[in-house]
């Protein structure tokens, strides 16, 4: 009572409970068919016993050799049918809960602010989705069926073995319990060395991440030998932490086939000498018979085998607590959600005017931020002006629906934006990040992410609005050219332009804009603002949030945020 208690005080058993519950009712059927697999082993074990009798007291044991042998193969063919199935059962239950943890996972970082100060990494969030969890698969196909098979094959066969000698299964009563107390006691050197093995490979994926992102950068600063020399420790850290974990599942695989095989040796002795007429006690009223001495001997083994699988699953549940509590930790520092559900949706069809009323913002761990009321008319353009660190992006998030207001509204004529029109308000926006991304693919689909078919423009029209079809013009493989992430082969103003001419594509009714112009010379900076203003001359709205005073200034109106509006 006192261990289950612990277990349930425990957040990684919590959170393997909560996480099987889903599947427990299939893991047991599992559990159930293994078992029924491993007790026809009697009768396995009881056919070859009789066969050998037979051959060796014919006058004793009657039947034939064939009629065991065809009992074997039929019952053989039965239990392998029954592992099958068991095994196919416990996979599908393991990718049941892999694909629901993973859903979660990706879904809840995938809302979390990026602002937020509880995000962990993105390599560190790959790891745990993929590496990590792909570690649960030995724990959710092998424990549950392992410890069904260990609460009743022993008991089972200990039971028989008695029945048939009364020495035997004192032999067996003595020995096997030694297994789960030293299981027990390794378990606990086995759950913290997996956690420590977990924690370096989530750090050296960050690290990895982290250095392949400043490649060129260290190629410039001639950093090379000291990335390496970085590579090299965090490489032998986790040598270390995995040689830790080696060490304690053979220290114990050693210690626990050591007590299984000076428990099968000690009954091969027993039954031996009883054999040889040289020990009279041990059985009930006759001595041991030929068949009844070779089936102890056939069951003595598979007494041990349920509680070794048990061991063995045993450390899979150490390397599944590790994975199950950085999920619990993880979930335990909440969503910092966005409006909605990111879903695809149908437009907002109106042409009201947008209004921002009391508008306030507390980021995660950050103050509380005030915003200027103001209006903008469709088509109209605004610049959003201050010093850094004031909320100028903020209120861009706030403005899509990525980020809850604290106090205040926002609305397009009587249509306040809320959790259940976010999506459609949403339809309606471009973004144009400060720093451009792309994802993975071609350039041409790149351009092509988002469509409206009643109000996208053509491609060409767009590349030539934000001045960007002389960038494609000089890259190796046109629009098929891929530019990774970052925009691996232009420079900071040509990828800003492909991302204007990404939104000019789109052609949204209002374009929220963050530093479109911030690090670029005054040449492209022109070029960037151009590209902006044909937009808008086509039919956007805009919106920039920006430090440029010539692009301020290009705009039809500015509102200008103060230190004085946070509180």
């Amino acid at each position: 009572m006192r261990r289950k208690r612990a277990q349930q005080d425990d957040p990684a058993s919590r959170r393997l409970a909560r996480m099987t519950a889903p599947v427990m009712r299939r893991l047991e059927r599992a559990g159930m068919l293994a078992t029924g697999a491993s007790l026809l082993w009697l009768v396995q074990a009881w056919a070859v016993a009789l066969a050998i009798g037979h051959m060796l007291a014919p006058e004793r044991v009657g039947g034939t050799v064939a009629i065991y042998a065809l009992v074997f193969i039929l019952v053989g063919f039965l239990r392998a049918a029954l592992d099958t199935r068991a095994g196919a059962m416990a996979f599908q239950a393991a990718d049941t809960v892999l694909a629901l943890e993973r859903a979660k996972l990706v879904t809840r970082e995938s809302r979390r602010a990026t602002d937020d100060p509880a995000r962990p990494p993105a390599a560190r969030t790959a790891t745990l989705a993929a590496e990590k969890m792909a570690a649960m698969t030995p724990f959710l196909t092998r424990y549950a069926i392992a410890r069904r098979r260990a609460y009743v094959v022993p008991l089972v066969i200990l039971a028989v073995t008695f029945w048939f000698s009364w020495a035997v299964g004192l032999i067996l009563l003595v020995a096997g319990p030694l297994i789960p107390v030293f299981m027990a006691l390794v378990g606990i050197a086995a759950k913290k060395a997996s956690e420590r093995q977990m924690e370096e490979l989530s750090n050296m994926n960050v690290l990895l991440l982290d250095r392949l992102t400043a490649l060129v950068d260290i190629r410039l600063l001639d950093a090379t030998e000291g990335t390496v020399a970085g590579f090299r420790d965090a490489a032998d850290r986790l040598r270390h932490r995995t040689m830790e974990v080696l060490r304690v599942a053979f220290l114990s695989s050693t210690v626990l086939e050591l007590f299984a095989a000076l428990g099968v040796a000690m009954v091969a002795v027993f039954v031996g000498f009883s054999l040889l007429g040289e020990i009279g006690f041990g059985a009930w009223a006759t001595p041991l018979t030929v068949a009844e001495g070779v089936f102890l001997l056939l069951l003595a083994p598979d007494y041990f085998q349920p509680l070794r699988d048990l061991a063995s699953a045993w450390h899979d549940k150490a390397d599944a607590s590790a994975v199950a509590r950085e999920l619990d930790e993880l979930e335990s520092r909440g969503e910092t959600a966005f409006l909605g559900t990111g879903a695809a949706a149908r437009p907002i069809d109106t042409e009201d005017t947008l209004s921002v009323r009391g508008l306030a913002y507390r980021p995660p761990g950050g103050r509380l931020i005030r915003f200027p009321d103001f209006d903008l008319a469709p088509g109209e353009t605004l610049a959003i002006t201050g010093p850094s660190g004031i909320g100028k992006s903020s209120l861009l998030k706030l403005i899509a629906g990525m980020a809850v207001p604290t106090e205040g509204e926002i609305r397009l004529g009587d249509v306040v934006l809320g959790p259940e029109n976010a999506d459609a308000w949403r339809a309606r926006l471009g973004w144009l990040p400060q720093q451009p991304r792309f994802v993975s693919g071609s350039l041409r689909r790149n351009l092509t992410l988002a469509v409206r078919p009643e109000r996208s423009l053509p491609l060409d029209r767009a590349l030539e609005l934000a001045a960007a079809d002389r960038v494609v013009e000089t890259l190796p493989r046109g629009l098929n050219t891929q530019l990774g992430e970052f925009g691996m082969g232009v420079s900071g103003g040509e990828a800003r332009r492909l991302i204007v001419a990404r939104a000019a594509r789109a052609h949204p009714d209002l374009l929220l804009a963050d530093e479109p112009t911030a690090d670029l010379d005054e040449e492209t900076a022109g070029l960037v603002t151009e590209g902006l203003l044909g937009l808008v001359a086509s039919g956007s709205a805009l919106i920039v949030a920006t430090h440029d005073p010539v692009l301020a200034a290009r705009m039809d109106r500015q509102v200008a945020m103060r230190a004085e509006a946070a509180a």
